[in-house]
C-alpha cells in the first residue's frame, strides 16, 4: 500500500515538473515571438534611437570625467554642440520647455549676481541647457534631426579622437595614461550614433 501511495506521489511530482517545463517553453517561445514583432515594428528606427541614447550619455560621461580628472588638452567644449544634436528627443523637449528655461534663468542669476558660489565645473552643463533653451527652430528642428547634424556630430568624433591621441603622445599612450581607457571607450562611443545614421542614409 505504502509502494503504491509513494508510485502515485512520484507520477504527480513528475506531471507537476512536467507542466512547469512546458509553461517555461510556452513562455520562451512567447518572448522570442515578442522580440521579433517588436523587431519588425521598430525596425532600424530602434536602433537609431537607442543608439542616440548611447552616444549621448557617452557624451555626458566624458564631460562629467573631464571636469573631474581628464588631464588631456581635449576640448570638451565640444561636446556641448554634441551633446544638443544627439540628446533623445524626449530629455531635448522636456528641457526645452519651461523646466530648461528655469533651470536657464536660475543658472543666470548665479552666474551674474553670486560669482562666488558658481562652481566652474557648472559652467557647459549651464551652456548646454542655455543653448537647447534660446536655440532658434532652425537649430532645434531641422538641423538637429537632418543629416546635417549627423555629420557635426561624427566631425566632433573625428577631431575629439585625434585631439585626444595627439595630447597623450600617440594611439598606444592613450590607452596607458590614467584613465585612458575610459576615455578612449567613451570617444569611440560618440561615433556609434553619426556612423550609423550615415550608413541609413546612405542606404
Amino acid at each position: 500500500m505504502e509502494k503504491k501511495g509513494y508510485l502515485a506521489m512520484r507520477r504527480d511530482q513528475e506531471m507537476a515538473s512536467g507542466l512547469i517545463t512546458s509553461d517555461f517553453q510556452e513562455f520562451a517561445n512567447a518572448a522570442k515571438k515578442l522580440a521579433n514583432h517588436a523587431i519588425k515594428l521598430g525596425g532600424l528606427g530602434f536602433g537609431t534611437t537607442f543608439l542616440k541614447w548611447i552616444a549621448s550619455f557617452a557624451a555626458i560621461y566624458l564631460l562629467i570625467l573631464d571636469r573631474t580628472n581628464w588631464k588631456t588638452n581635449i576640448l570638451t567644449g565640444l561636446l556641448i554642440p554634441y551633446i544638443f544634436f544627439t540628446l533623445p528627443s524626449i530629455l531635448f523637449n522636456v528641457l526645452r520647455g519651461e523646466i530648461g528655461k528655469w533651470i536657464a534663468f536660475v543658472a543666470l542669476i548665479l552666474r551674474l549676481f553670486f560669482p562666488k558660489h558658481f562652481p566652474d565645473w557648472l559652467e557647459l552643463p549651464s551652456a548646454l541647457i542655455l543653448l537647447i533653451t534660446v536655440a532658434p527652430s532652425l537649430f532645434a528642428s531641422t538641423v538637429r534631426n537632418d543629416w546635417i547634424g549627423v555629420v557635426i556630430c561624427l566631425a566632433i568624433a573625428c577631431y575629439l579622437l585625434q585631439e585626444h591621441i595627439r595630447a597623450c603622445g600617440g594611439f598606444r599612450n592613450s590607452f596607458t595614461k590614467a584613465n585612458g581607457i575610459s576615455n578612449i571607450v567613451g570617444i569611440i562611443l560618440l561615433f556609434v550614433y553619426p556612423a550609423w545614421a550615415i550608413v541609413l542614409y546612405i542606404l
